[in-house]
């Protein structure tokens, strides 16, 4: 099982929603130490981001508007897997529609869950080099409201750590990066 996992015993599945993009159930469950309870979980496919870096050493990044937070927060060009994708092609069909751009050179850079106390969502983060502008980049989804921002990376670490509104994945990627960074 990736990133250790251990299964608890479902005892009785109380609630289950199927949305969107992932779902949610309420499920009474016996944990690996014996516990029971009930816990809420949103089961997610899982998502892939790219730190897109410019032959300048420039880092692409978002503004982009948020429904849950009712605001705008910066973030890498990410997305969600599609059933049975593989994260590479996730994050690159990503960064051409969100930013324009195409990369070369791809590397992995880690993965690492989102917010394991209500999610199984991984994240996998690649590193996105020998970037050239899309002559017509693809169409954008109707709910993305974005614009793209060109960081250094000590503009991007000085950003977050001021607290502008930079999400936990953007920073987490961010930090994976870093010893790639000139």
């Amino acid at each position: 099982m990736p990133l250790g996992r251990e299964l608890p015993q479902l005892l009785r599945q109380r609630l289950f929603y199927k949305g969107r993009k992932f779902n949610f159930e309420v499920n009474r469950l016996r944990l690996p130490n014996k516990a029971e309870g009930e816990w809420e979980c949103i089961r997610h496919p899982g998502g892939a981001l790219a730190v897109p870096v410019t032959p300048e050493g420039k880092l692409i990044l978002l503004r982009q508007y948020r429904f849950a937070i009712q605001g705008r927060i910066i973030e890498f060009p990410a997305g969600t897997l599609e059933l049975n994708e593989d994260p590479l092609e996730t994050v690159q069909r990503e960064i051409q529609e969100e930013t324009g751009y195409r990369a070369n050179k791809w590397d992995k850079l880690g993965e690492f869950f989102l917010a394991p106390g209500y999610s199984d969502e991984i994240l996998y983060a690649f590193l996105a080099r020998d970037l050239e502008k899309l002559e017509t980049p693809p169409a954008k989804e109707d709910d993305e409201d974005i614009e793209i921002l060109y960081y250094t990376p000590e503009e991007l670490e000085k950003a977050f750590l001021d607290g502008e509104p930079v999400d936990a994945k953007t920073i987490s990627s961010f930090l994976l990066a870093r010893p790639f960074l000139t």
